[in-house]
């Protein structure tokens, strides 16, 4: 653990992949769909991994490059076709999520979830564990018009919870999230339960730096319940 000050801290709003959860099995099978149905050669699962998180028309040019990215918009539709019918049962929340849930609102802190995923999906998957309202809002990417590292979501959530973002830490795992809450203005955890190495989140100066979003409760001083 490093960083800087996290007292005051009231709400803590979470990324969802590679953070709560993995997607990847999912994600991966989604990609290639569309690749396939596009015509274009099907990518690795690591590079499809080192995705996770970024918007899909981004994702379609960092698998296949640039010169294909006027075909964003049909990648899209087709990785969204087959994650209606597949994603959801191969979206796993990590083990330490629900003591995390438990912990955090025992001790009066408010949860929140700013992901590109869709909400409709998150909230399935919280429905499906057992945590359908424990997170006091939800951001999803049909919530807004620009995906992260547009601080929108972000701020929105901080709005509906009625609070100010310096009463607030977001937890994520990659540089897209980082760059999300230093465009935000607000304190940033780095979570290294996915694909981005320690040294990548140093120019952002994460307030703490943890192997996993697990370790919060104990980063911030409280015991488990």
């Amino acid at each position: 653990m490093d960083g800087q000050d996290v007292s005051g801290a009231q709400c803590v709003i979470f990324d969802f992949d590679y953070t709560l959860a993995d997607s990847s099995e999912g994600v991966i099978e989604c990609a290639n769909y569309a690749l396939r149905r596009l015509g274009l050669p099907t990518a690795s699962d690591d590079a499809i991994r080192h995705t996770i998180g970024m918007s899909l028309p981004r994702t379609l040019t960092a698998l296949a490059g640039d010169e294909h990215s006027g075909h964003g918009d049909e990648f899209m539709r087709l990785f969204i076709e087959r994650a209606d019918e597949a994603l959801h049962d191969t979206i796993a929340l990590f083990e330490f999520v629900p003591s995390l849930v438990d912990t955090l609102t025992a001790h009066g802190i408010t949860l929140g979830i700013v992901s590109s995923k869709f909400r409709r999906r998150i909230e399935r998957v919280l429905l499906r564990d057992g945590l359908a309202g424990r997170f006091a809002v939800i951001v999803g990417g049909e919530d807004v018009e620009e995906l992260k590292p547009d601080p929108t979501g972000l701020l929105r959530a901080v709005d509906m919870l009625s609070t100010t973002k310096e009463r607030c830490l977001y937890v994520g795992d990659s540089v897209t999230d980082a760059e999300t809450a230093r465009r935000a203005g607000m304190r940033f955890v780095a979570a290294l339960s996915g694909v981005t190495e320690r040294d990548a989140f140093a120019e952002y100066e994460p307030a703490m730096m943890l192997e996993c979003a697990g370790e919060l409760p104990g980063a911030l001083g409280i015991g488990v319940v």
